[in-house]
C-alpha cells in the first residue's frame, strides 16, 4: 500500500456530520497516513480542535479565510489571534490568503488580514497555507516584502498558468498543493505542471469536501479520494505511483517540519 498525506482537508465541517468517523477509516484504508486540517473562520475552531484532539494523525491549523473577511473582520481576526496565542498546538497558519472571485468589496481588508497572519507564521515558525482565487496580483503584493524572509508553506489548490507557477516557485520555501482539479477533463493544470513544476515542489491535498477528483466529480470529496490525484500525477510525471506517494509525502513533511517529532 502507498502512504499518502492529505495536506488540506476540512473533515470537521458539517458535510461530514453523518459519517465523519467512517470517512476517516476510509482514508486510512486508502493509505492516507496523515491529515492536515486548516481552519476556516472564528466559528469553526472548536469543532476542528475537538476532532483533531480525539484522533491521532489529524493535525489542526489556525487562520482566517479571506472570504470570512467582512464588516466584522477586526473582531473575527482578534478571536483567531486569541486561539493562535492560546497555547494549543497548531501545525500551520491557514487557511489564509486572497479571494476576489465572489466579491472585491473587502480587497484592502483581505490584504491587511493576510499580512497580519504572515506575521504570525514568521513569529511562530509555522508554515503559511495560502488560498488564492482571482487575486494573484494582490497576493504577491502582500508577499513580495517577505520574499527574503524565512517564510514557508503551501500555495493551496494551485490551478494557475505557467507564469503563475513560475512566480510562486520563486518563493523557495513553498510547495504547490495539487488536488482533484488536475483530473478534470477541461483543466490545463496537468500541462502546466509538466512544463513548469518539478515534482519536488508538489504536495497532495483534497480540499474535501470540495473539488472531488474524477471519477467522483460532483459528489462530496473525502481524503480517500486523494489516490486519484496521485494516480494522475503518476501519468503527468511518468513515475510509479509509489514514487509519487513517497516524494509528495516527503515534501509535506518538509513543510510541517516544526512539529515533525509528533509524526
Amino acid at each position: 500500500m502507498v502512504h499518502l498525506i492529505d495536506t488540506h482537508t476540512h473533515l470537521f465541517v458539517e458535510e461530514f456530520d453523518e459519517d465523519r468517523e467512517l470517512a476517516l477509516i476510509r482514508a486510512k484504508e486508502a493509505g492516507v497516513t496523515r491529515l492536515f486540517m486548516p481552519n476556516i473562520d472564528d466559528d469553526s475552531v472548536e469543532q476542528m480542535l475537538a476532532f483533531c484532539d480525539a484522533h491521532e494523525d489529524c493535525y489542526p491549523m489556525i487562520g482566517l479565510h479571506p472570504t470570512s473577511v467582512d464588516e466584522g473582520w477586526k473582531s473575527r481576526l482578534e478571536r483567531i489571534e486569541h486561539w493562535f496565542r492560546s497555547g494549543h498546538v497548531f501545525y500551520g497558519i491557514g487557511e489564509v490568503g486572497m479571494d476576489l472571485y465572489w466579491d472585491s468589496t473587502y480587497r484592502k481588508e483581505q490584504m491587511e488580514v493576510l499580512d497580519r497572519q504572515v506575521g504570525w507564521a514568521l513569529e511562530a515558525g509555522l508554515p503559511l497555507i495560502v488560498h488564492c482565487r482571482e487575486a494573484y496580483p494582490e497576493l504577491l503584493e502582500v508577499l513580495t516584502p517577505y520574499k527574503n524572509e524565512s517564510l514557508f508553506g503551501i500555495f493551496h489548490s494551485f490551478t494557475g498558468t505557467v507564469d503563475d507557477a513560475e512566480k510562486l516557485l520563486e518563493y523557495t520555501g513553498f510547495m504547490l498543493g495539487i488536488n482533484g482539479v488536475v483530473t478534470f477533463k477541461k483543466s490545463t493544470l496537468a500541462e502546466v505542471l509538466k512544463k513548469a513544476v518539478p515534482i519536488g515542489r508538489i504536495v497532495l491535498e483534497t480540499d474535501s469536501p470540495y473539488l472531488a477528483p474524477v471519477p467522483y466529480r460532483g459528489t462530496r470529496n473525502e481524503s480517500a479520494y486523494i489516490v486519484k490525484v496521485a494516480e494522475k500525477l503518476s501519468d503527468v510525471y511518468g513515475k510509479p505511483l509509489g514514487d509519487i506517494a513517497s516524494i509528495t509525502s516527503s515534501n509535506a513533511l518538509k513543510v510541517f517540519r516544526k512539529h515533525r517529532e509528533a509524526f
